[in-house]
């Protein structure tokens, strides 16, 4: 299928990712273990006396553990900017039908397209990864229907002029999208009351359920995005992570 192709291509990202959590870990002890020393220095009296000797504007010094968070953080984000496809951007696919809108710093993305009259809008979110672990073994086959596939979560959207719009809480696998929620939304709903939303769709009859899957599939949501999405998420993890250390170090310098 089309995404074996793209986790070849992920192979890069999923292990540096793998490789940033081993990492964070250690210089998170190693960090942990320098600020322990540092509190339980006893405390050096002569310090609070008055001393004539030297200038009242004496220079303020960051203490110890912070300059040793600075050293590990500035040690990520060098592992960061070298390992990780921070820079790279992933070729919208020819036909691509949605405008894509993704602010630095946000844990998602938003796709808008129009269809007939309809606005159709996609959060998508971080993907879930998947390493290659064999989970535990579970009872519930609907619960080990998917059991070592990474995937992406989408919430889909659909509004009509009216206001009123269906909202589709989904989930995409590398040849498939699965549909897990549907509710109907009404623009002058209260939100102090509790609408009722249908059945679970799992429970929907099965000609239903395919009916629902085809009148996304014709709105653009089908494996032939979600595989370009899914690679895009990757990419803008590292760019985030990578945005989120600087912001660590800019406030520990402070």
């Amino acid at each position: 299928m089309v995404f074996s192709s793209i986790f070849r291509k992920s192979a890069s990202s999923l292990s540096s990712l793998a490789s940033r959590l081993t990492r964070v870990n250690r210089n998170y002890r190693s960090a942990v273990f320098t600020a322990s020393n540092y509190l339980h220095q006893k405390p050096n009296l002569s310090t609070f006396l008055p001393n004539h000797y030297f200038s009242s504007a004496t220079e303020v010094r960051k203490p110890s553990s912070d300059e040793s968070l600075l050293r590990v953080i500035d040690s990520e984000v060098n592992c960061a900017e070298e390992t990780d496809d921070h820079n790279r951007m992933e070729e919208t696919p020819t036909g691509f039908p949605f405008k894509i809108e993704d602010n630095p710093g946000q844990q998602t993305i938003i796709l808008t397209r129009e269809y007939q009259g309809e606005l159709v809008k996609v959060d998508v979110h971080m993907p879930d990864l998947v390493t290659g672990e064999t989970p535990e073994a579970v009872d519930d086959d609907d619960d080990m229907e998917k059991p070592n596939q990474s995937s992406i979560p989408l919430v889909v959207t659909v509004t009509k002029n009216s206001g009123t719009s269906l909202e589709f809480g989904c989930v995409a696998y590398a040849d498939e999208i699965a549909i897990d929620s549907l509710a109907v939304r009404k623009p002058n709903n209260s939100e102090d009351q509790i609408a009722y939303e249908g059945p679970d769709f799992h429970d929907l009859d099965e000609n239903l359920k395919k009916a629902f899957h085809k009148y996304l599939e014709i709105r653009g949501i089908k494996p032939s995005a979600t595989n370009f999405l899914f690679e895009y998420m990757l990419n803008k993890d590292s760019r985030e992570y990578l945005r989120w250390l600087k912001n660590l170090k800019n406030f520990v310098e402070a």
